[in-house]
């Protein structure tokens, strides 16, 4: 099977206050395209940084990342901005939704600026997917946090990425849109055939994605399929 993702040797060290402190060291895992997997961990241990660094939102101080055989580490801004609209989607867990834009308008965004035709019927089509499509001329403030979380994975879906990338999807919302929330993510995700990298703190939902990356200071712990992956074999 191809790999979609490569991290090799990746080390993320920051310098605060003369010290040097090291959020991530030696990091190396692949993911297979079409695949979905979840990285798990206490709160400060590097889940939210190794996302980054495989989206090219972050540059790693040692090793390398490669996303679609691309060395991103090699990048300048620009490129790694045309990388991430094209190959990449993002749902993050404050939505970061743009306020002055419509519902419709935010899915319409990544579209943009890829300079796509006719961009109107693809946002509406993605907005009825998750159940928005009489919410389109609505403002993120006139939406409750599930209605932008749904917005922000349409958007994420509508560049048609190779690899969705979700930071604690369902952390700032309840439990009852969580679970809506999760269903979407990945109908949407087999829909597509996109590969699925998560950071979660809810091991429920992270068993259900096919292996699971458990970070501890840093380290990777442990690396294993879950039952989900078994029940595919």
């Amino acid at each position: 099977m191809d790999k979609i993702l490569n991290i090799q040797q990746v080390s993320k060290t920051y310098q605060s206050a003369g010290r040097t402190l090291t959020v991530l060291h030696d990091i190396n895992f692949s993911v297979d395209a079409g695949s979905t997997m979840s990285i798990v961990g206490p709160s400060g241990s590097g889940k939210t940084t190794l996302l980054g660094l495989c989206a090219g939102l972050d540059r790693s101080s040692e090793g390398f990342v490669e996303l679609h055989n691309i060395r991103l580490n090699t990048l300048n801004e620009g490129q790694l901005a045309e990388v991430r609209n094209r190959y990449i989607g993002f749902i993050f867990q404050n939505f970061q939704l743009m306020p002055t834009l419509t519902a419709l308008e935010n899915v319409m965004v990544p579209l943009e600026l890829r300079g796509e035709k006719k961009i109107r019927p693809i946002a509406m089509d993605l907005l009825d997917k998750v159940g928005l499509a009489d919410r389109g001329h609505h403002y993120p403030s006139q939406l409750s946090g599930g209605e932008q979380q749904r917005v922000s994975l349409a958007r994420a879906f509508s560049n048609k990425p190779q690899i969705l990338f979700a930071d604690e999807p369902t952390g700032s919302l309840d439990a009852e849109t969580s679970e809506r929330i999760i269903d979407l993510i990945f109908e949407l995700n087999r829909e597509a055939g996109t590969t699925l990298v998560m950071v979660t703190h809810d091991l429920d939902l992270a068993a259900k994605t096919q292996r699971i990356i458990r970070i501890k200071g840093g380290a990777i712990v442990s690396d294993q399929p879950t039952q989900a992956a078994i029940a595919l074999q």
